[in-house]
């Protein structure tokens, strides 16, 4: 479903316009996945803010859960992501690892 607004409107939150004008969800690719999951990952661990309340919360838990999917697709697309996707995909786990032990 897609959403028609004049030129001069904004297209409501999360989409974006396509070639046409329309409001549209952005293109799925492995690296939005990747940084989706990094921003839950981030956001369980109490890095980033609720978008409404601004508050911060930590669920260990579920920032595990998060990293653990992020090293099973790691695991599992081993030797058929590009340079690139692979550099990411990564970086982000190292990151995100060392900010967990930094938590615990």
């Amino acid at each position: 479903m897609t959403e028609n607004l004049s030129s001069c409107d904004e297209c409501p939150e999360g989409r974006v316009r396509d070639a046409s004008g329309r409001c549209v969800m952005p293109e799925v690719t492995f690296a939005s996945f990747i940084l989706s999951l990094n921003t839950s990952a981030l956001y369980h661990m109490g890095e980033l803010p609720h978008p409404e309340t601004g508050q911060r919360i930590v669920d260990r838990e579920l920032a595990k859960h998060t990293i653990d999917t992020l090293a099973l697709l790691a695991y599992k697309t081993q030797g058929n992501l590009d340079p690139d996707e692979n550099e990411l995909l990564t970086r982000i786990l190292y990151e995100l690892k060392i900010r967990f032990v930094k938590l615990s």
